[in-house]
């Protein structure tokens, strides 16, 4: 069954003219793309370990982002 289906896609491509080829191609290329890739697994990720290592925030600093972010809270 699979190979059948695979005959008919070549034979449907070779319908197509000549100069619209690169663009068939493109569009096969970025379908195949979209349906042969594989999930990643999700996993911890620590890229970014350690980045605020050492480093000193004011509170108030925060206060002031949750405020102007979500103005719709009580603070």
């Amino acid at each position: 069954m699979q190979v059948d289906y695979k005959k008919k896609i070549l034979q449907e491509i070779y319908k197509i003219p000549d100069e619209k080829l690169p663009n068939m191609y493109k569009i096969i290329h970025l379908l195949a793309g979209e349906l042969t890739t594989v999930t990643k697994k999700k996993g911890k990720r620590i890229s970014l370990k350690g980045i605020w290592k050492g480093s000193l925030i004011d509170d108030s600093l925060f206060t002031e982002a949750k405020k102007s972010l979500f103005s719709y809270e009580k603070h």
